[in-house]
């Protein structure tokens, strides 16, 4: 959701969110981004010039019970400098998440963000996140947290309820055709369990 704005100790370890909890981390990861590019400021077309730019970044992934967190590595004897210093997502933020298993190539995980403003990322930011090792039980642990954020996020407002219809009891029954059981309703009961 933003880029640089994790805070970092002396030992380039996220400093953590109050009553946040690591649950996983991983080192050797590598993270690129694909950010479009926003539509010009005070255009009233939606269009935007249609480019993206693309941001990649090794260093090293957390999860944890409130964000997914990647702080790159900073070596002073490699001489290229990463496109970005950390990226923080709160899981809330993350739309979707993929686990792809090419037949040729390494797995990795893929992520659409929702961007907050003046993070750095734009709508449409998608993010692909390879690393040596099991990717997978760090792509399955993600999925389960940023399913348990979402659903204490729809706890504390209702209102963010994906828009479902809302059914009730005194609504007339549909009509159904077929043919009519002892119940008169028209409808068949399940078999009986015992």
């Amino acid at each position: 959701m933003a880029l640089n704005w994790t805070m970092i100790d002396e030992e380039r370890n996220p400093v953590p969110l109050p009553y946040e909890m690591i649950i996983k981390s991983m080192e050797g990861a590598e993270l690129s981004l694909t950010v479009p590019e926003a539509p010009p400021s005070g255009s009233a077309t939606s269009g935007g010039s249609g480019g993206t730019k693309k941001l990649k970044s090794v260093g090293r992934i957390w999860l944890t019970d409130q964000r997914f967190i990647l702080v790159s590595d900073v070596s002073k004897a490699d001489k290229t400098t990463p496109s970005f210093e950390s990226l923080s997502v709160p899981l809330t933020s993350i739309i979707s998440t993929g686990f792809q298993q090419p037949l040729l190539g390494s797995n990795f995980l893929t992520m659409c963000i929702s961007p907050s403003p003046e993070g750095g990322l734009t709508d449409g930011t998608k993010a692909e996140v390879r690393c040596p090792g099991r990717l997978f039980e760090f792509a399955a642990a993600l999925a389960k947290t940023r399913e348990h954020a979402v659903e204490a996020l729809r706890n504390q407002d209702p209102e963010l309820e994906d828009g479902l219809p809302i059914y009730s009891t005194d609504a007339p029954a549909p009509a159904v055709s077929g043919p009519s059981t002892a119940t008169g309703s028209g409808l068949d009961l399940p078999p009986a369990y015992s």
